[in-house]
């Protein structure tokens, strides 16, 4: 009996060493993004990326430029993270999986039969954080089918990923907007016209 109970407090403090090494290391990798040094790589991927998309075929519309300007930040941004995290595979795998769908839509489907309610939720969270957890699923590209702690896990990392981003950007348009050059000044106003004499 003694050596069931030790084992069985073996096992635990094996799992609890693992969620802690499974937490400090999400940790770490969201810590990673605030350094200087990745901020500056993806800085130099992100204006390597952009001159990409400016030197290709323009855009026909704004709204298809600002979309492919996007595209090339986020994939910048997986780049840096070096496919570590499912996000970022997601997104790298994005194209392909875009090319897949355009060919899967000219196959017909086979019929497929509805689940039932039951078997398709499989866990006994309460529906309001069931919806929750999808829409989570929804935002973080390539987390849709997860479970909680995983998601948790990618939504922070993503989290982390997008405020660098931000800060590259902005720290971008700043040097870009000191470097423009600055409008001239407006002319100055004419002379008044003399005043009438009278005769």
């Amino acid at each position: 009996m003694e050596l069931a109970a030790k084992e069985g407090g073996g096992e635990r403090k094996r799992k609890r060493g693992a969620e802690s090494s499974s937490s400090s290391s999400s940790h770490a990798e969201a810590a990673k993004w605030g350094t200087e040094g990745e901020q500056r790589t993806y800085s130099s991927r992100l204006i390597a990326a952009l001159r990409r998309v400016r030197s290709s075929a323009p855009a026909p519309t704004d709204r298809a430029r600002s979309r492919a300007l996007r595209e090339a930040a986020d994939r910048a941004l997986a780049v840096s993270a070096r496919g570590r995290s499912r996000w970022s595979r997601a997104i790298l795998l994005s194209g392909k999986a875009r090319s897949l769908k355009r060919s899967r839509v000219l196959r017909p489907r086979a019929a497929t039969r509805p689940r039932p309610a039951a078997a398709s939720s499989g866990s006994s969270r309460p529906p309001a954080l069931e919806k929750k957890t999808r829409v989570l699923g929804r935002l973080v590209p390539g987390c849709r089918k997860l479970p909680l702690p995983s998601l948790l896990e990618e939504v922070s990392d993503y989290i982390a990923a997008l405020q660098m981003q931000v800060r590259a950007m902005s720290a971008i348009t700043e040097v870009l907007a000191s470097a423009a050059p600055s409008p001239p000044p407006p002319p100055p106003p004419p002379p008044p016209p003399p005043p009438a004499q009278s005769m």
